[in-house]
């Protein structure tokens, strides 16, 4: 992705479907339960997990999924209406600069008694980092995914894009393959990225719990951090978070990965409809 581009890339995940999170027994904070899919006093994992869940797995390049279309424009009015929000905002709050026509015209009507008139800066102020989940369980969210992806594409003309799947860890994609070659690692979007960037996260956030606290914890490959201190590196470096959720609210308090995921960007976690949508644009302009 280039900062200065508009909205690059199209998202395509590799390996198998994530973790559809359920009721897995309560905790202190909702994180601590011990549901039928936690870890047992042995360190282990459940085993039956696999056949309740739809975890992705290690294997990778088995299958192809469906792009991220960027040109989809089915239901996307709406989207870009929310979207557009942010924009507006933006330049409601931004610096004033000098319109030198307007004071002109201005002077001459005020007989010759300087008048000067200031506008917002013409430039769009607003700069957007997307990370989509791709693959597995968010295939069936395809379609309103390519719909966001199109309509921030037209909304915002710093937009760059990134893809991961089932959670952040060290390493993310800027192309439809996810290639080991072509990984970007997660320090170069904190050192190439400004924090006055709106960092969007899109993702079902629906998975095994250890794939959020723990060492190895990836389905895809060995990480030697957690995910959850990647998340809270990029929420310390950008000033701006939200999460954008295709799953029913109904269904978030059902899910320890998507509790948990919500409290560490600060309850920051919006369903991705049209109001959802608002409201994290909302919650960016803070």
């Amino acid at each position: 992705g280039d900062g200065d581009g508009e909205g690059e890339g199209e998202g395509e995940g590799e390996g198998e479907g994530e973790g559809e999170a359920g009721k897995e027994g309560s905790g202190e904070e909702g994180e601590s339960g011990e549901g039928s899919s936690e870890r047992g006093e042995e360190g282990s994992r459940d085993q039956d997990a696999g056949e309740r869940r739809r975890r992705a797995t290690k294997v990778w390049l088995d299958r192809e999924f469906a792009d991220y279309d960027p040109d989809v424009e089915l239901g996307t009015r709406n989207l870009k209406i929310s979207l557009r929000r942010l924009r507006r905002w933006a330049r409601e709050a931004a610096n004033l600069e000098l319109d030198l026509t307007g004071t002109i015209n201005s002077t001459a009507k005020n007989a010759g008694l300087l008048n000067i008139v200031e506008i917002p800066e013409r430039r769009n102020a607003v700069k957007v980092l997307m990370l989509y989940d791709v693959g597995g369980s968010m295939d069936q969210h395809i379609e309103l995914c390519s719909q966001l992806f199109s309509a921030a594409r037209t909304e915002f003309k710093y937009l760059d894009a990134y893809y991961f799947h089932n959670f952040l860890y060290e390493g993310v994609w800027d192309n439809n393959e996810r290639r080991f070659q072509d990984r970007v690692s997660t320090w170069q979007l904190v050192n190439k990225y400004p924090s006055d960037y709106k960092l969007i996260i899109v993702g079902d956030a629906e998975m095994g719990q250890w794939e959020i606290t723990e060492k190895g914890g990836s389905v895809e490959h060995f990480n030697a951090e957690p995910g959850e201190v990647w998340l809270k590196r990029l929420c310390d470096h950008f000033r701006s978070v939200v999460w954008l959720n295709p799953v029913s609210e109904k269904r978030w308090s059902d899910s320890f990965s998507i509790q948990m995921i919500s409290k560490r960007v600060e309850n920051r976690m919006f369903f991705l409809s049209d109001n959802g949508i608002e409201s994290a644009m909302r919650s960016l302009m803070r």
